[in-house]
This record gives C-alpha cells, sequence and structure tokens, in this order.
C-alpha cells in the first residue's frame, strides 16, 4: 500500500489518540494517585496505537518510540514502585529525539520526515535549519521537564504533562510554518523515501 491509498484518519481521531492517553493519565492520577494513573497510561497509549494502526494501517515512528518508552519506564514504576522513572520518561523521549535528530546533521541527513511521518519537501538548507530548530526545541523539553518534576509536586508535574507539553509544542510547530513555507520545494512523492526528502548534503 502506497502512502497515497493510506486511509486518512479523521482530525478529531488523530487528535484523540494522541490526547486521549494524556487525559487519562491526569483523571487516573487525580482520583487514584500516580501509580494507577501510570498503569492508565500504559493501556492507553497501546489502545491509542492499535486503533491508529486498525484505522489508518500505519503508525508513526514517533508515536511508536513514545509508546515504547511508556512501557519500559511505565513498567519500572509499578515494578519497583518509584514514581521517579515515569517522571524520568519525557527527559529520555526528548533526549533521544534530540540526539537522533543531532546524529542525522552528523550524517548528512534530516530526521524529520521519519521521525514527524511529514509528506512536505524542503530544500537542503531548510531541512537543515528546521532539524537544528527542533534538535534544540527538544533538547530544552529534557531540560524543562528535568526541573519540573525535579522542583514542584507530583500534581503539578502530571497536569503540565497532560496540559502544558501539548500546546508548547503545537506553538513551536506552528512557529515553523514560515521556514516550511520559504525552504519548501516540489512537493514528495510516494517514490521518494523519507531519508531522500531529508537529505541536506546538497546545497
Amino acid at each position: 500500500m502506497t502512502a497515497s491509498e493510506k486511509p486518512a484518519p479523521h482530525p478529531l481521531f488523530k487528535l484523540a489518540t494522541e490526547l486521549g492517553p494524556l487525559v487519562i493519565f491526569f483523571g487516573a492520577n487525580a482520583k487514584f494517585g500516580l501509580f494507577v494513573a501510570t498503569g492508565a497510561f500504559m493501556v492507553a497509549i497501546v489502545a491509542a496505537i492499535i486503533a491508529s494502526y486498525v484505522v489508518s494501517r500505519h503508525v508513526p515512528l514517533m508515536a511508536i518510540v513514545t509508546a515504547v518508552i511508556v512501557l519500559v519506564f511505565g513498567g519500572l514504576t509499578l515494578f519497583f514502585h518509584d514514581e521517579t522513572f515515569i517522571k524520568l520518561k519525557p527527559t529520555i523521549i526528548y533526549a533521544l529525539f534530540a540526539a537522533a535528530l543531532g546524529i542525522g546533521l552528523l550524517l548528512g541527513r534530516s530526521f524529520i520526515a521519519i521521525m514527524f511521518d511529514q509528506m512536505f519537501n524542503l530544500t537542503p538548507v531548510g531541512w537543515r535549519l528546521l532539524t537544528i530548530r527542533w534538535m534544540v526545541f527538544f533538547a530544552g523539553m529534557a531540560v524543562l521537564n528535568e526541573i519540573i518534576w525535579r522542583t514542584q509536586s507530583t500534581d503539578f508535574w502530571v497536569s503540565f504533562k497532560a496540559f502544558g507539553v501539548i500546546p508548547i509544542t503545537a506553538v513551536f510547530a506552528m512557529a515553523q510554518t514560515s521556514l516550511i513555507k520559504r525552504y519548501s520545494i516540489a512537493p514528495a512523492t510516494d517514490e521518494a523515501s523519507d531519508l531522500e526528502r531529508g537529505d541536506i548534503t546538497k546545497g
């Protein structure tokens, strides 16, 4: 099945699979505490991945990586009954994404197309600039998560994770629109691989 043949999920469905697990995490924490919330979050994120695949026959790599880390650190949280693991999870995810983008730059590739499942195409300069921006953003979010969970209450951290991270990310993503438009070239085709679209070695 080519990219053009993949069923396009309704925007509300996509929003539900992205926000649903976080809302469940927040609600369960408010009523039952962090450990029950962690278990509920693990179940919800697996359900979201399955639902996404059933509807669109495709799951973005970023979502898969996030789900794996949630299951690993959520499992450690429940096994050791230590909330530190689940609080470290966002830091690990952001640091991994930042590192992956940095490694891609060193290899002359932008991994943005793979990580975010994007369909646009940019000039080499555009890919490079967009990758650097997202790399810095992820590194900053890793630091921010560390500051919040180490200095604030668990309830505040959960609230920030559920209702702060997505708006911050959305605002940052929208702020990249002008860069994408400025360096956008011919639309990516099904024949072009993600790595070909992310080539930053030319120009």
